[in-house]
């Protein structure tokens, strides 16, 4: 159950940072940032939850992959319904706030 929750998380948290990254030029700084901020909580996580397995770190990888393509093909989906109302944060768009990113 601890390895589905970590794994959850890591996703999650991923969806929101590889929306930020997919609205960026690629090997830009904030495009560097958008990939690797994530990767020590994704580590801290596995680390503190479930030690340090080698065997994992594939499944491990593939989750934190899987919530950053996930995060820029919502954004891309969005991009598509309503362009110029987007920003690079995934809360302020799907709350609507844009007037206080402008």
């Amino acid at each position: 159950m601890t390895l589905f929750l970590v794994l959850i998380s890591i996703f999650v948290v991923n969806i929101f940072f590889g929306y930020w990254r997919s609205n960026t030029r690629r090997f830009s700084v904030q495009w560097i940032m958008a990939v690797h901020i994530p990767v020590p909580l994704a580590i801290g996580l596995r680390l503190l939850l479930l030690g340090w397995n080698w065997v994992m770190l594939p499944v491990f990888v593939a989750t934190f992959f899987a919530g950053q393509y996930t995060g820029g093909r919502i954004r891309q989906y969005l991009a598509k319904r309503r362009p110029a109302l987007l920003s690079s944060c995934l809360v302020m768009d799907m709350l609507g706030n844009h007037h206080l990113t402008s």
